[in-house]
């Protein structure tokens, strides 16, 4: 049996609301065996956790606030952020770090909320769970300054390009890949990326409900939702990683599954 674990889904998203207990159930039996909730505000960190407690030794969550709300970020969010990361399945700090391509929150006020929460990860020492688009250069540049005291890194959702993956690695990050890596029109790049970047640097997630993989077959995709991305499709990541390195889906999932254990603790 290939275990697998999806490392960000997104199960307080309202696309899942009606159906919980349904979307775990089928990604067991589809052999995901364990999965990580993406915190992305201070509310939506603490429902994940809640949600995560309630499935113990299957679900896991994250506490973090996303570039997109860090115009939410204020005095108390720290210590609210500190108090989540003191229960175990609360895995990581994040999800955090830069956007530039949507802005939706000011740069500036991004980059400061980037900082606290590097150092409160160095602080608790849980791994990071790290968001990065359009922002490369100053996203280095921040999280370079504080590199040595750092713990694990993950770069989760990686669509960047084969000099930022080699950037990435240097220092010592890991990867994170969805299903985008299967969109050859316009991701065709990750081709080469996916097959630079080392297994023991690797892990997969699915991004639920986003990032759909395109090879999921239509009569699959009809037994669910269509058009929304579950944990259940995580094999079809696998799957892709397996085609474009050359190896076996089963060495995927062995690999993939070891790192995010050893990364997240779990």
């Amino acid at each position: 049996m290939n275990a697998y674990i999806d490392i960000g889904i997104n199960l307080i998203n309202k696309q899942f609301q009606n159906d919980i207990d349904d979307v775990v159930q089928n990604a067991l039996d589809a052999d995901v065996s364990q999965m990580i909730l993406t915190g992305t505000s201070i509310r939506n960190s603490e429902e994940s956790a809640r949600l995560a407690k309630e499935y113990p030794g299957i679900l896991y969550a994250t506490a973090g606030i996303h570039p997109h709300d860090a115009k939410s970020f204020d005095a108390q969010s720290i210590s609210k952020l500190r108090n989540l990361l003191k229960q175990k399945h609360v895995v990581s700090v994040g999800e955090c770090g830069l956007d530039f391509d949507r802005d939706f929150s000011p740069r500036n006020v991004q980059e400061a909320c980037y900082k606290a929460q590097l150092e409160l990860a160095i602080e608790v020492q849980k791994p990071l769970f790290l968001h990065e688009r359009a922002a490369f250069t100053k996203f280095m540049g921040i999280t370079k300054e504080y590199l040595p005291q750092l713990p694990k890194v993950v770069v989760h959702c990686f669509t960047g390009n084969l000099q930022e993956a080699k950037t990435y690695l240097d220092n010592g990050f890991y990867l994170g890949f969805t299903g985008a890596i299967s969109d050859s029109k316009r991701f065709d790049h990750l081709k080469e990326v996916i097959q630079y970047v080392p297994l023991d640097r690797m892990m997969i997630e699915t991004d639920a409900p986003f990032m759909l993989p395109k090879n999921v077959p239509n009569s699959l995709l009809k037994k669910y939702h269509e058009r929304r991305c579950e944990p259940v499709f995580l094999p079809f990541v696998a799957a892709m990683v397996a085609q474009f390195k050359g190896v076996s889906g089963i060495i995927v999932a062995e690999e993939t599954t070891k790192n995010a254990k050893s990364f997240f603790g779990i």
